[in-house]
């Protein structure tokens, strides 16, 4: 499904009623994770008939849907996670932001929804980091961007939708984990599957995190950070977290993790990692790994480190794991040197204060 018309211009209107000053500078002081949001929004539609069309920033208010629309009904949904970064210049910076449009164009394919041209993603993100540029917090904090679309057409036949919202909000964000830099703990479900072969797991839908809700819950009662996912056939191999990949950082120098092939999401940091793993000289290995390979190389200590990955929290530490026979920590329980070292290099070039040889960042022109 593919809209023929050009991309639309996108208009500007800005907020009659804006946030004061003062109330915005302490909301973002100590943000949190995705519980407060700027002044504004890009909303834009998609018709059969139209293609994209109506694209402006906006002020952000709520959303009015039809009862029948069939995202309520068939979950016709997808969303990317990106960030805006303020260097201590005084520059704005995306990461690799054209990686999201080329996966929210994948995602949507996956879904039977119209694809996002590459262009009106960016210039929709740029846009709206433009006007809501002062609510970008300075040092270790960030602008957390989501673009979403929904199917919006109002009908009850199960088919794809002929009518489509695309929609970007942004929320100053602080650590995605309580404790920073801390290792988190994992519980590793065997009962609750995330995806499977032919599935939606390699598109970012809402659906499948639907589906990992009531393991992370489970998680959170054996007093866990995350839930971490096994394949769906077997039960056996190490798949991703609940919103985060995975990799494991062996006694010799090599990296493992576990391999893409349509049940894990494509992860933008996760190739980051790859990339600076490979240039340090390492030798990265995406190939299964089994939940009992996991036991037997920390208990050994083969296994020195284990990390986790993603927009939201960037890199954390995996220490303690959890599983229905006991538990057992990866190398000391604590942060590894590798994982620590990587997370430096990849905040370092999202903050602008490395040398970006490979041209991960794109400026946001003031």
């Amino acid at each position: 499904m593919t809209a023929t018309s050009p991309s639309p211009e996108i208009t500007i209107e800005f907020h009659k009623s804006p946030v004061s000053d003062a109330d915005r500078i302490k909301a973002i002081e100590t943000p949190g994770f995705g519980k407060v949001f700027t002044d504004h929004m890009v909303l834009a539609k998609w018709t059969a008939d139209k293609g994209w069309h109506d694209a402006k920033v906006t002020a952000r208010r709520p959303l009015e849907l039809d009862p029948a629309s069939a995202v309520l009904h068939y979950a016709q949904e997808i969303f990317e996670g990106m960030k805006a970064y303020k260097a201590d210049d005084g520059r704005v910076l995306l990461f690799r932001p054209e990686e999201n449009a080329r996966r929210f164009a994948q995602s949507a394919a996956r879904m039977a929804m119209p694809a996002v041209p590459e262009d009106l993603f960016l210039k929709a993100v740029e846009e709206l980091v433009r006007v809501d540029k002062n609510w970008i917090p300075s040092g270790d904090a960030s602008l957390y961007l989501r673009p979403f679309m929904f199917a919006n057409e109002a009908f009850l036949g199960v088919r794809p939708a002929q009518e489509y919202i695309f929609c970007i909000i942004a929320s100053p964000v602080g650590a995605y984990f309580k404790g920073g830099a801390k290792a988190v703990s994992l519980w590793v479900e065997t009962e609750y599957t995330r995806a499977a072969a032919g599935g939606t797991g390699a598109a970012k839908c809402g659906g499948n995190y639907a589906a990992s809700l009531v393991a992370q819950a489970e998680a959170a009662k054996k007093e866990c950070d995350q839930v971490v996912f096994l394949d769906a056939a077997e039960h056996r191999w190490v798949e991703e977290l609940g919103g985060m990949n995975v990799f494991f950082v062996m006694n010799d120098g090599t990296v493992v993790t576990p391999p893409l092939g349509g049940t894990i999401l494509p992860g933008i940091t996760r190739a980051s990692v790859i990339v600076l793993a490979e240039e340090k000289g390492l030798r990265v290995e995406q190939r299964p790994y089994s939940f009992d390979e996991w036991q037997a190389d920390a208990k050994s200590g083969k296994l020195v480190e284990a990390f986790a990955c993603g927009t939201a929290a960037v890199l954390a530490g995996i220490g303690l794991v959890r599983h229905a026979g006991g538990e057992f920590l990866v190398g000391d329980g604590q942060t590894g040197k590798l994982t620590t070292e990587l997370r430096q290099q990849l905040v370092g070039l999202q903050k602008g204060t490395t040398n970006d040889e490979r041209g991960w960042t794109r400026l946001i022109p003031a």
